[in-house]
C-alpha cells in the first residue's frame, strides 16, 4: 500500500519506534515515579528522557513545562477550559479544527463567546490585520492553528503572538499539523500554550499527545487523580507536569514517543520540511495540469504553506475518490477531515476534498503512481 495519509498519522513508524515500545512493555512494565522499586524508578526515567527531548526540540523553558496528554485534542481541552470564564471572549482562526471548535462551542453555553478572524492565503499582513480587528476588551485568549489540516496554509503564529502580547492577551497553538514539520521556538515564537499531536510529525505511537506552557498553573485542571506526589492531600498538586497528568501514563507510548522525537531531531525539520515540500510542489504541478481536477490554493510555496495538498476531482464526491484510490492501494483522505471551519473558507463543506500528505518515508515514485492512478480515475 501506497500510504498518503500521513496528515492523519504517520505510518510507517521508524524502526527505533516500534523497537521502543517493545523495550517499554519488556524493561519497564512497572508504574513510572509511583514506588521505589528498581523498574518504577527505570520507567520514570524514561518519562524523563522523552520530556527532555521535547524540551530540547521546542526549546520549552524545562522539562516541568512539558505535561503529557492522550493527544492534541486533549491539549486544546485542557487550555480552553482551564482558562476561560463566563464572559470571556475568544479570538480563533478562520480554519481550525473542531478539536478547538467543539470545545469552544461547549463553552458557548457557559457564557464564553468568539469570533472568527479571516485567514487570507498567502497575505500574512491581512491576515494578522484581521486577527486585530477581531480583538475586543474581553478577549481572554488567541487561539491559532499553526498550519491548515485541509489546506496546508501556514498562519503567521509568531506574528499573531505579538499581536496578542501587545494587548496583554496569551495565545494558544495547535501544532497538530506541523510539530516536527515546521520549526518550532518556544524561547523566540511567543507562544503561551503549544498543543502537539504524538502521533503525526513526532512519529511516536497513537494516544500521544503534548502540551507545553510555563503558565499551567494559571489553568484549571480538566481531571484530577493520583500523581505519584503529595499523596497525603486531597488536593490536586498545583505545579507541573503533575497538576494535568493524573493516573497511570501511557508509559510504552511516551517511550515510542521519545524515540519518534529522537528521530525528528537527528534528521532535522528542515531536512524533513524541505523533502516533503518538494514532494507537494512536484505534486501540485503535476495536478494543476490535469483536466478535470480542482485546486483550491495557490502554488504552495514553503513561506506560507505545510506540505500536504488537497483537491477534488470534477464530478465526483471527494469520498467516493477516496475508495477508488484505495481500491488501487493508495490510502488517501477524502471528507470534511474534522474541520469544518476550514471548509467552510473554501466552498467545500458540501463536497469534501481529498487530502495527500508525503512523510520523511514517502518516496518521488509513489507520488507518481497517485498521479497515474489518478489520471485512470477521471478518465473512467
Amino acid at each position: 500500500m501506497i500510504y498518503l495519509d500521513n496528515a492523519a498519522t504517520t505510518f510507517p513508524k521508524p524502526m527505533q519506534v516500534n523497537q521502543a515500545v517493545q523495550l517499554a512493555l519488556q524493561k519497564y512494565g512497572a508504574n513510572p515515579g509511583r514506588s521505589g522499586h528498581r523498574m518504577s524508578m527505570e520507567a520514570a526515567d524514561e518519562v524523563f528522557r522523552c520530556r527532555s527531548a521535547i524540551t530540547k526540540l521546542f526549546h520549552a523553558s524545562g522539562e516541568e513545562c512539558v505535561v503529557f496528554t492522550l493527544n492534541c485534542t486533549q491539549s486544546t481541552n485542557i487550555v480552553l477550559k482551564g482558562l476561560l470564564k463566563p464572559g470571556d471572549h475568544v479570538v480563533v482562526s478562520s480554519m481550525e479544527h473542531n478539536a478547538v471548535m467543539r470545545p469552544l462551542q461547549a463553552l458557548v453555553s457557559r457564557g464564553v463567546t468568539y469570533t472568527q478572524a479571516q485567514v487570507y492565503p498567502g497575505d500574512n499582513d491581512a491576515t494578522v490585520h484581521a486577527f486585530r480587528n477581531a480583538i475586543n476588551a474581553k478577549t481572554r485568549l488567541i487561539v491559532c492553528i499553526h498550519a491548515s489540516n485541509v489546506w496546508g496554509i501556514r498562519l503567521p503564529v509568531e506574528r499573531i503572538a505579538a499581536l496578542g502580547h501587545e494587548y496583554g492577551i496569551p495565545i494558544m497553538v495547535d501544532a497538530a499539523q506541523s510539530a516536527g514539520v515546521l520549526p518550532i521556538n518556544l524561547q523566540d515564537s511567543g507562544i503561551d500554550y503549544l498543543c502537539l499531536a504524538g502521533h503525526k510529525g513526532l512519529y511516536g505511537p497513537m494516544g500521544t499527545g503534548v502540551l507545553i506552557t510555563a503558565k499551567g498553573e494559571e489553568l484549571d485542571t480538566l481531571m484530577e487523580g493520583g500523581t505519584g506526589t503529595n499523596s497525603a492531600s486531597y488536593d490536586q498538586p498545583p505545579s507541573l507536569p503533575d497538576r494535568f497528568e493524573s493516573g497511570t501514563p501511557n508509559m510504552p507510548g511516551i517511550a515510542g514517543l521519545r524515540a519518534g522525537v529522537e528521530f525528528v531531531s537527528r534528521k532535522g525539520t528542515e531536512e524533513i520540511f524541505r523533502h516533503e515540500s518538494q514532494l507537494i510542489l512536484y505534486l501540485y504541478d503535476c495536478l494543476s495540469r490535469m483536466h478535470g481536477v480542482t485546486l483550491y490554493m495557490p502554488r504552495p510555496e514553503s513561506r506560507y504553506f505545510a506540505p500536504l495538498l488537497s483537491f477534488n476531482v470534477e464530478g465526483k464526491n471527494s469520498e467516493t475518490v477516496g475508495q477508488m484510490l484505495s481500491k488501487n492501494g493508495i490510502a488517501v483522505r477524502a471528507g470534511l477531515h474534522c474541520a469544518p471551519a476550514a471548509h467552510q473558507v473554501c466552498g467545500t463543506l458540501e463536497t469534501g476534498a481529498v487530502r495527500v500528505c508525503p512523510s520523511v518515508f514517502t518516496r518521488r515514485a509513489e507520488i507518481d503512481y497517485f498521479i497515474m492512478t489518478l489520471g485512470k480515475i477521471i478518465r473512467k
